[in-house]
């Protein structure tokens, strides 16, 4: 029974103590807590009318009042890749990209910078998808002749498909790859992934309707579990007397259009050892790795570990191959046997990195060469 009172005039009738003490402490109710829920509510309220189907809408300001509470994202290779990012490295087969990511992700898991490439992140796990060689070729990358291994540190986890592996009956084997990657991430609790290579997770990454959809589920994944990723990606043949550009990342435009930055790695003529390496997408900083100022660095193999080593800054234009009188001409012949098989001219000018009007031209010369 609560307790009774009487009002002023003494008529007996009951008024009861709606003093915050005599509530909260009657039945065990703490005013803070109450608060706290009606905020949350509020909140949410405040929420849901913000979300309009596939969209969100605040101001600008709340925007950046929300983006405040986020953390700074940090270097994880130099100025090419920093936290949170979806970062694509392309490069032409045999350059050396999966060296390199290795190199990055044993860097991240001891906390100990590559030289020349600045890293402001902790010792932290990784997690390294390799679609690409098999264990007794990665264990041959790291170690002399089988022998005398290099030790990664614990945090480093390689993974590769199970090969005995069975694929739910209810799913597709993307569904499925799709489920494991996650499923790694929250039992290791890592926040760096590295895939080698991109081509694995979608049958086809040409045409805007297969790459859409991967780039897509990756940005998800990022956003889900806060995480940071590096895709390996595959560019068809450069052409070596040409500057990389973003229209070498094999595939659709998606790619890179979608992803937060992207560097590339470019062969030197000057020495088949020498690679060059070049930012070709940058957000979070400004772009300092142009073709004006390359960072050049050489494969080496130093004792049990292949990496690679910086040597210093160049332009690219260094690296690249001079054309002679031949090279022209090898090239206009091969121009002109693409347009008797029917290739546009939009495709050849893909093809060497040109415009399309300087295909045009190329023709126009060899006709009159012909003619004359």
């Amino acid at each position: 029974m609560h307790d009774r009172t009487t009002n002023d005039q003494g008529d007996g009738k009951y008024i009861p103590d709606l003093s915050p003490e005599f509530e909260f402490e009657k039945f065990g109710i703490i005013s803070d807590d109450i608060i706290s829920e009606a905020e949350q509510l509020a909140r949410r309220n405040v929420e849901a009318s913000e979300n309009k189907g596939l969209f969100t809408i605040k101001s600008a300001n709340r925007w950046i009042d929300q983006a405040k509470n986020r953390p700074i994202p940090q270097k994880l290779f130099g100025e090419f890749w920093f936290e949170f990012e979806l970062c694509i490295l392309f490069a032409d087969t045999n350059l050396g990209k999966s060296i390199l990511a290795v190199q990055i992700g044993d860097s991240i898991s001891k906390g100990v910078p590559i030289r020349g490439f600045p890293s402001e992140v902790e010792k932290q796990p990784i997690l390294y998808f390799d679609f690409e060689l098999s264990d007794k070729q990665f264990e041959n990358r790291y170690s002399e002749n089988y022998e005398q291994h290099y030790h990664f540190d614990d945090n480093f986890y390689r993974v590769e498909i199970n090969p005995c592996a069975e694929v739910p009956e209810n799913q597709t084997f993307e569904d499925y790859l799709n489920y494991s990657l996650e499923k790694s991430i929250i039992e290791t609790g890592a926040k760096i992934l590295i895939i080698d290579n991109l081509t694995y997770l979608k049958d086809g990454t040409e045409t805007a309707r297969d790459a859409l959809p991967l780039m897509k589920y990756l940005i998800a994944l990022k956003s889900r579990y806060g995480i940071s990723i590096l895709a390996l990606a595959h560019t068809p043949k450069i052409d070596p007397f040409k500057p990389i550009t973003k229209n070498h990342l094999q595939g659709s435009k998606m790619l890179i259009n979608f992803c937060d930055s992207s560097f590339a790695i470019g062969e030197s003529n000057q020495d088949k050892n020498v690679r060059y390496i070049k930012q070709i997408k940058v957000r979070q900083t400004e772009k300092k790795y142009e073709t004006d100022n390359v960072c050049v660095c050489q494969i080496e193999k130093s004792g049990n570990f292949l990496q690679f080593e910086f040597l210093g800054f160049s332009s690219e234009l260094d690296h690249l191959k001079q054309l002679t009188e031949n090279d022209k001409k090898q090239i206009l012949t091969e121009v002109m046997e693409m347009k008797k098989k029917g290739v546009s001219n939009i495709e050849i000018a893909r093809r060497y990195s040109v415009s399309e009007g300087a295909i045009r031209k190329w023709i126009k010369k060899a006709d009159n060469t012909e003619t004359l």
